[in-house]
């Protein structure tokens, strides 16, 4: 039986909600979580960090959070009033569920998971994501001094810079690779010794190599192999999830996606509305892949662009990211 598998923000929502709950939270908080999000692609996708994953930018920013007064409840009553859900999102989601097993695997916090159930009246149960309790850590009135020292500080540094290419700290331009000695510094010397470095340890977001667990898992819940997979994603979070998919004979799909889920999709959409899932669902369910291929050839008669990627050029980068960031807003769409 085959099962669909969608990541949260980009292919149904188009919030980025840790950036949007750290841009309230703290002080230009938005340029904080670039930093922090750009510190995130190097350790994942430059160095490749043994231990570390795409997506550990949510635990990265806890302390931070925390510092700042974010609590449990704060997040949740953020995240109820700010979803913002693709146009025709919901209606998909009900359509899905109807047509084949569907599951939400995302690394963002429940309580955004949790609003957009709500919403779309969607089962949670069916819902792969990152948790997070902020009354666990308790700080003092001199930690959270310290903390909100250290976020001016992040602040201070330039976005680190990775040029196409890049295998190591080498290949950084000199004041990347400044910036990326003093996180280095801040969040692997001087975090651990906080009781806020407890948010290191014990938070494991739903990225990286996460995702690629969570299919496998839903797999053998329905009992289904990753050949009967549809997964959708569209960034840096979902490439093992999108490699498992592909390299097995599913169908791995980049949603407006950036270039690191599109290096590891065969698909590509292009689309203002979530409308393309369920259209996508009803091939592979006929056919598996074939019936993808099938429906590339005739992208053009589809309110959506669709194709497969047989070859990764520059140009439908561009194009892909561009369109990423008119459809989610320019900040967002950067993000890796």
């Amino acid at each position: 039986m085959a099962i669909a598998a969608l990541d949260c923000e980009g292919p149904i929502t188009l919030n980025d909600n840790a950036y949007e709950f750290t841009e309230i939270l703290i002080p230009d908080g938005g340029d904080f979580f670039a930093r922090v999000s750009r510190y995130d692609d190097y350790l994942a996708d430059v160095e490749k960090r043994p231990g570390y994953k795409a997506g550990d930018t949510l635990k990265l920013i806890l302390p931070f959070l925390k510092a700042f007064g974010a609590d449990n409840r704060k997040l949740r009553e953020f995240s109820r009033k700010t979803l913002r859900v693709l146009p025709r999102a919901v209606e998909t989601l009900k359509a899905l569920n109807s047509l084949i097993p569907t599951f939400i695997i995302s690394t963002s916090y429940r309580p955004y998971l949790e609003a957009l159930c709500e919403v779309a009246g969607f089962p949670i149960e069916r819902v792969f994501c990152t948790e997070v309790d902020f009354e666990a850590v308790r700080l003092s009135q001199a930690e959270e001094k310290e903390l909100q020292t250290l976020a001016r500080k992040i602040l201070e540094l330039p976005i680190i810079e990775i040029p196409e290419g890049a295998r190591g700290l080498e290949d950084l331009p000199p004041e990347s690779r400044k910036a990326v000695e003093r996180l280095e510094e801040i969040f692997w010397k001087k975090l651990p010794e906080m009781e806020a470095g407890r948010f290191l340890t014990e938070v494991n977001p739903v990225g990286g190599q996460e995702k690629a667990r969570a299919v496998e898992i839903a797999c053998k819940e329905i009992g289904t192999p990753p050949s009967e997979v549809l997964y959708i994603g569209d960034s840096i979070t979902d490439v093992e999830a999108l490699f498992l998919v592909r390299e097995a004979g599913g169908g791995a799909v980049a949603f407006n996606a950036n270039r690191y889920a599109l290096r590891a999709a065969e698909f590509f959409v292009l689309s203002e509305t979530a409308e393309p899932h369920e259209i996508l669902a009803r091939n592979f369910l006929a056919r598996g892949k074939e019936g993808l291929h099938e429906l590339s050839l005739n992208e053009r008669t589809r309110s959506f662009i669709f194709g497969r990627l047989e070859e990764l050029s520059p140009e439908l980068i561009k194009r892909s990211e561009t369109f990423r960031k008119n459809v989610r807003g320019e900040a967002i769409g950067a993000l890796g």
